[in-house]
């Protein structure tokens, strides 16, 4: 149910694209190349499951926990769905 000035279908269109936006963020952060045999950040080496399981790994599970802690979270928040975005 669209009202205002949107029309049908904006609002699943907007959600959409919230989703899409936090896919491609994640995606653009997973790990590429071959696995590191040690940790880059406290130089334990890394077992050979996590190698195969994550191609591309550089940390071990502790610093990648640690990391993963540290991150700022996304808001999320849609700048083209927002009014504000569409007065410009």
């Amino acid at each position: 149910m669209a009202g205002g000035w949107s029309r049908d279908g904006a609002e699943q269109e907007q959600i959409e694209s919230t989703v899409e936006d936090a896919l491609q963020r994640v995606r653009s952060q997973l790990p590429t190349g071959e696995s590191l045999r040690h940790c880059e950040e406290c130089g334990d080496e890394i077992p050979q499951a996590r190698r195969e399981a994550i191609k591309g790994v550089r940390l071990c599970i502790a610093c990648q926990s640690e990391r993963d802690k540290q991150q700022t979270s996304y808001s999320g928040y849609n700048r083209r769905g927002s009014k504000d975005s569409q007065l410009r």
